[in-house]
């Protein structure tokens, strides 16, 4: 059956969904519904996604989604589909420039706005502490000492393990289990499922969503960046199975990386940006550089 929306899981959708101007409403009430009740957001504006260091030889970090909000907090909004080798590091990283574009010039207080780093993820960490944490969707994290207390309060990672979520609809309850449902199964969907049609908000992303909406630029676009997506799946997948299989995790391992490399090579050869690409497979710059 042919779909009627686009997969939220490819860069287009996502961003379709909830990373442009008109999609505002949308990434609010996502954001509202995730973040703690003290951390509620009335406004929101989006910055420029891309962030650069302070010199010309400092890497920089390209965000899906980069905004803030009307007391100056940063919020990035990640989409991952695949594992890669640093990932925390990664996104550790990555929310060390809306910390450091908050210095002032001359006499500061060193008085920080909040900073929120959301990643979406399309597979799960697998390297959990007890059962129950293997189970959970979403993990925040926040530095604490050795007697468990938070040590700072304005900085928070908050990842979302879509493959962990499993409710059907009957058995949504809370805003949050709304927009999980709605992020997994909208590829799926054929027409708005009930629970949905009174919504405004979802009723609009719903609308945002429609491909029979999109102009051929766009149809194109999204054809790229689905495409994109399948042959990462699909090469992790393959990976899994063969080291499964052989019973090799070193294979699995090296299987996987070889088959993100050729997944790489065909995006560089199909004229996708280096920062894209970057984004997509996790290699450096200057690895897809020397392919």
């Amino acid at each position: 059956m042919k779909a009627k929306y686009v997969n939220p899981f490819t860069d287009f959708g996502f961003k379709k969904i909830f990373g442009e101007e008109a999609s505002k409403p949308m990434l609010l009430d996502f954001l509202n519904a995730l973040l703690p009740k003290q951390a509620f957001i009335k406004n929101l504006s989006f910055k420029n996604t891309e962030q650069l260091g302070q010199t010309a030889l400092d890497r920089k970090a390209v965000y899906d989604i980069y905004c803030e909000n009307e007391q100056g907090e940063k919020f990035i909004v990640e989409l991952q589909k695949a594992k890669q080798n640093y990932f925390k590091e990664r996104t550790i990283y990555y929310s060390t420039f809306p910390i450091r574009e908050q210095a002032e010039k001359g006499d500061w207080n060193y008085n920080l706005k909040a900073v929120f780093c959301i990643g979406i993820l399309d597979f799960t960490f697998d390297d959990y502490g007890n059962e129950q944490e293997k189970n959970e969707v979403v993990h925040e994290i926040k530095l604490k000492n050795q007697a468990g207390k938070t040590f700072y309060e304005k900085l928070t990672y908050i990842y979302l393990e879509m493959p962990n979520f499993n409710k059907l609809e009957a058995e949504l309850q809370t805003r949050l289990d709304k927009w999980l449902y709605f992020l997994k199964h909208l590829e799926d969907f054929q027409s708005i499922p009930k629970i949905f049609k009174d919504e405004v908000v979802f009723v609009t992303a719903f609308e945002k969503a429609e491909l029979s909406k999109l102009n051929t630029a766009e149809l194109d676009g999204y054809e790229t960046s689905l495409k994109i997506y399948r042959d990462l799946k699909n090469v992790i997948d393959t990976a899994a199975e063969e080291g499964e299989a052989r019973g090799e995790a070193r294979g699995e391992a090296r299987g996987e990386a070889k088959g993100i490399i050729k997944v790489a090579k065909a995006m560089k050869n199909s004229g996708v940006t280096i920062d894209i690409i970057c984004k997509t497979t996790g290699l450096s710059e200057k690895e897809i550089e020397e392919m």
